[in-house]
């Protein structure tokens, strides 16, 4: 009776060990290669599979576990998007997203048909499973390079999401096709409906009503255990909801972020959740890997290969297409096209949902399942090639208006950038008219989704200048990068504007001591006030008073401007280093005033 027990757990610890073993040797070596974890993980599983090596012939069951691990990644996503950001990508997302499944789905079904022979039904079966792309293969991605709160990944997430409301509709379709008996048990494409918009008001009212209290209780006892074990409760309940109405487990957890996105807690919650999410995720990626049925692919690899391709082309051509129709730029268009073109993970559950409806095959199923996976297996590839392409394409300066086009304004502001963008709303803050200027097309292009016009061109140039209105501008701002602006480049901007006060972002004190003879109005460097904040700040978390602290900074600039002056003077550095801080240097305590 206790061998069972000891078997078990025995298999479990040898599996584990090899998986986390192939984890940890092959990301190590695909990140090294600059190709990505989720590669690695792939590989990993395939190595050590039933179809290679037969390490471990049980992925079906870690793909089930390991399915929680992208109802994980959908909540996290969740915590980032509040309802009223929500509202905002609506269009986005029933618009773009709903044209994606459709046109997608129907041009692969086509294909399908009239390439394999497949009946209509078998090729809606399958083609529009495919036309669904990678969630827990994209959101990574988008999430570790910081794209999820740009616009184009927010277009991305958009399609994304739709694809993941799309599964239900998926699921009926493939059900009104079957050939099987009828399941008495099996609820109908109706009901599922009424179980979806049911599922989710009662998931927004339990975020509303049970898990706010729920963390704010939680947060009084002050028990970390607890709180980890409240959100993944959160998380995995949510996701156990839908999985018991036969609903998209992903979109439950999904919801269960939105509702908390609001929370005081929402960036504790992301931390505990964070460990759980890497790891099944993990797993899962693996599971993919050991599901590649080798057999399949030696049988008829050109088969395999050529409808990998031709879903890749397909869906990378109509994504790309539609994108443009709804408004991106040509390149991003492109980008949006080949991040999607892989199909996705829940193309292996409805392959399935096909095979029992008797609309295809098992062996048509695994053979689509090794066609999912290298889609899947090509997206960090294309990715570098769009990357290559897109860095190697000439600037569009011909589609972009130049300065010429600009009303005469106040201000001229050269660079917009994170240190522009800040120079220039606050004096838009005071109704001042401002000319943006931007050498930087991909800057240009955001800045117009947010409706911010900037205009074409190199600011430091006196001809482009005085397209823009310098002449009878009050104030020129250099908010650009530093190291572009040069000593000779402003003394032919005073030479051309003698009326204009000129104000500079500079480097360090380098360039400070550079411009020095110059009469700039306004002469800033780029890290200086945020250090000297931050330092203050610091002091006073560490126990420091108010007073005192500010007391440091008020000495620390009198002498940072004593040492830049000497600086200035003699040309050496290490002028005045006296008068800097050091452990061996500090500041005198105050005196304190006799009693």
């Amino acid at each position: 009776m206790n061998d069972v027990p000891e078997v078990v757990t025995g298999n479990l610890l040898v599996d584990g060990a090899l998986m986390l073993g192939a984890a940890l040797f092959f990301v190590t070596v695909f990140r090294k290669l600059g190709l990505g974890a989720t590669l690695g993980y792939i590989v990993g599983g395939a190595i050590i599979g039933p179809y290679a090596l037969g390490l471990i012939g049980e992925a079906d069951s870690i793909m089930a576990v390991s399915e929680i691990g992208i109802a994980l990644l959908l909540f996290l996503v969740g915590l980032e998007l509040n309802p009223g950001r929500l509202w905002r990508l609506r269009k986005d997302i029933f618009g773009l997203g709903l044209m994606q499944v459709m046109v997608c789905g129907l041009a692969l079904a086509v294909l399908i048909h009239f390439t394999l022979g497949f009946s209509i039904e078998a090729s809606i079966a399958i083609g529009l499973p495919l036309g669904l792309s990678s969630t827990a293969q994209v959101l990574p991605m988008l999430r570790n390079t910081g794209q999820l709160n740009h616009p184009r990944g927010e277009r991305a997430f958009s399609v994304l999401l739709f694809q993941d409301l799309s599964i239900v509709p998926m699921i009926t379709i493939i059900a009104a096709m079957s050939r099987a008996p009828v399941d008495p048990t099996a609820p109908s494409g109706g009901m599922l409906a009424l179980y979806t918009v049911g599922a989710i008001v009662g998931l927004v009212l339990a975020g509303r009503f049970l898990l706010n209290p729920l963390f704010r209780l939680v947060g009084r006892l002050g028990e970390r255990e607890l709180f980890v074990v409240a959100s993944l409760f959160a998380v995995i309940g949510s996701a156990a909801l839908m999985h018991w109405l036969h609903l998209s487990t992903a979109l439950g957890a999904f919801i269960a972020g939105v509702m908390l996105a609001e929370s005081p807690y929402r960036h504790e919650l992301e931390s505990d959740v964070e460990p759980f999410r890497s790891i099944l995720l993990g797993l899962f990626f693996l599971s993919v890997g050991m599901l590649i049925d080798f057999n399949a692919v030696a049988a008829r690899p050109g088969l395999v290969f050529g409808l990998a391709l031709g879903i890749i082309v397909v869906k990378a051509i109509v994504i790309a297409g539609l994108a443009y129709l709804f408004g991106m730029k040509k390149g991003r268009a492109i980008w949006l096209g080949l991040l999607l073109s892989q199909a996705g993970e829940f193309g292996f559950v409805l392959f399935g949902q096909a095979a029992s409806a008797q609309l295809i095959t098992r062996e048509a199923a695994s053979l689509f399942a090794a066609v999912v996976t290298l889609t899947m297996v090509s997206t960090p590839f294309l990715m570098r090639v769009i990357e290559w392409i897109l860095e190697r394409l000439p600037e569009p300066a011909v589609d972009l208006d130049g300065p010429e086009f600009s009303p005469e304004t106040n201000v001229i502001v050269v660079g917009y950038g994170r240190f522009g963008q800040t120079v220039a709303q606050m004096l838009m803050a005071k109704r001042i008219p401002v000319t943006i200027i931007d050498s930087k097309p991909s800057q240009i292009e955001l800045s117009e989704e947010f409706g911010t016009k900037v205009y074409y061109g190199d600011g430091t140039r006196v001809d482009l200048l005085r397209t823009a209105g310098a002449e009878t501008a009050e104030g020129i701002l250099f908010c650009q990068n530093p190291k572009e602006l040069t000593r000779d480049k402003l003394e032919a901007v005073f030479t051309s504007f003698p009326h204009a006060a000129i104000m500079v972002r500079v480097y360090d004190r380098l360039q400070v001591i550079e411009f020095d003879g110059l009469d700039l109005a306004v002469c800033e460097r780029e890290l200086y006030e945020s250090a000297i904040s931050m330092g203050r700040e610091s002091l006073i978390k560490l126990g420091i008073p108010r007073r005192e602290a500010e007391r440091v900074e008020r000495e620390y600039r009198e002498r940072d401007l004593e040492r830049l002056d000497a600086q200035t003077v003699t040309g050496d550095l290490h002028a005045k280093f006296d008068r800097s801080f050091g452990v061996d240097r500090p500041l005198s305590d105050e005196a304190k005033n006799p009693a």
